[in-house]
């Protein structure tokens, strides 16, 4: 477990209403990385994402484009200990 991390994230720009959360879903599970995202009140999306480093890095950077239709204004990661997520989903 040495090489995993956690990224608690915060997108803000056009985000939502966009297949954002289920492109980053999509993307997660491809990547192997496990945790959740989901909308806020104020319009941005937030997520969790666990896993290898370098699985973890690739979703971040993914953020910065997210899905196709999305405009992102900005990213925010701070990296956290791991608390063993299990799977990826889209909260609501």
């Amino acid at each position: 477990m040495a090489d995993r991390t956690r990224a608690h994230v915060f997108v803000s720009g056009t985000v939502q209403g966009v297949y954002y959360r289920a492109n980053t879903r999509d993307t997660a599970r491809e990547k192997g990385v496990e945790g959740w995202v989901q909308n806020l009140e104020d319009g941005r999306v937030e997520a969790v994402f666990e896993g290898p480093n370098e699985a973890v890095d690739s979703m971040i950077e993914w953020c910065r484009t997210g899905s196709p239709a999305a405009e992102v204004d900005a990213v925010t990661a701070e990296r956290e200990e791991p608390r063993g997520e299990d799977g990826f989903e889209i909260r609501y």
